[in-house]
């Protein structure tokens, strides 16, 4: 101890019996499995230990419940099945308390790409009920009246009604808070999947609400070109917007099966002066039309899945 140190004392000095190294699980892929599966105990690839990173990612909670903004100015950019997949991956991975809120007053089709639960309750069955829902003696199994559990990803939908017409449901600023503020005190994470127009009072305020940011756009040249002018757009919005702006996540999917790999590395290479992160995913056909499953998934559609949702994680 040198002159002018502090003294330690006895249980500083002594080195605590609890401290130990984690040891790091064995390999469960490819070879390295194989041979750990016939008692060879063999350490993962590298690539293994990416997707268990990604995994441990996804898997956090934080302090506080989350709000995730899918956005695009244009239609068919990929914003609901960027909403419910990412959904799909942290509830699948960091369990119960996700859910998907369809902020659209033009036939959102959040409903139409989801399981529907016993009834066909939407956000207008529940915004009349908001004040019951936070008060004091309301209960959780309350909002299983309102919204749409899906049994297979383990994630809640809140739909909008996209057979009525925009002015039979129009949301108003305040609308948008209350229903912000009942999920809010249910669910540790929120999903919304925004509609295509951001002059609209309900989806400048679902920025305001807004914890991170992911762009959702495809290969096609005006998807791409849509997502770029909105975070241009935000960035002189206001120095709350320009954060989320800068620190967005983007997910380019691959429109067309037969584009080759290139288009999707040219649109991500576009946005990465953008953007905080971008992640790309390969075409996979249980993305086109249906009802969307994590589960249904190509495997490597899953990994890139996981990744985004690891690249999301990474801002909250």
């Amino acid at each position: 101890m040198t002159e002018g140190d502090a003294p330690r004392s006895r249980r500083e000095a002594r080195e605590s019996f609890l401290t130990h190294q984690q040891d790091e699980d064995p390999a469960t892929r490819g070879v390295r499995g194989m041979l750990t599966r016939m008692g060879i105990r063999v350490g993962p690839s590298e690539s293994e230990r990416a997707e268990r990173a990604d995994e441990r990612a996804v898997s956090q909670h934080w302090p506080g419940p989350r709000t995730i903004s899918v956005v695009n100015g244009k239609g068919g950019a990929g914003k609901t099945p960027s909403t419910v997949l990412l959904a799909a991956v942290f509830a699948q991975f960091g369990g119960a308390g996700v859910v998907t809120w369809d902020n659209n007053q033009t036939r959102g089709t959040l409903g139409w790409r989801t399981e529907q639960g016993p009834h066909e309750a939407t956000l207008l069955d529940l915004l009349p009920q908001a004040d019951r829902l936070l008060g004091p003696s309301a209960q959780a199994a309350d909002l299983a009246r309102y919204v749409h559990h899906q049994t297979r990803d383990r994630f809640d939908v809140l739909r909008s009604k996209p057979i009525a017409m925009a002015n039979e449901q129009r949301i108003e600023p305040q609308d948008v808070d209350a229903i912000h503020s009942v999920l809010s005190k249910y669910y540790r994470m929120i999903l919304i999947d925004s509609g295509n127009d951001e002059s609209d009072p309900m989806w400048q305020r679902m920025i305001d609400l807004t914890d991170q940011l992911v762009v959702a756009t495809t290969t096609r040249d005006d998807h791409a070109e849509a997502g770029a002018l909105l975070l241009e757009a935000l960035a002189t919005r206001d120095g709350r917007s320009a954060y989320l702006a800068q620190q967005a996540v983007v997910v380019v999917s691959q429109a067309d099966q037969k584009e080759p790999a290139s288009e999707l590395e040219k649109v991500a290479d576009g946005y990465r002066s953008l953007a905080r992160e971008v992640v790309t995913i390969p075409f996979d056909p249980a993305m086109v039309d249906g009802h969307l499953r994590y589960g249904a998934l190509r495997t490597d559609t899953r990994r890139a899945w996981l990744a985004a949702g690891a690249a999301v994680a990474g801002g909250l």
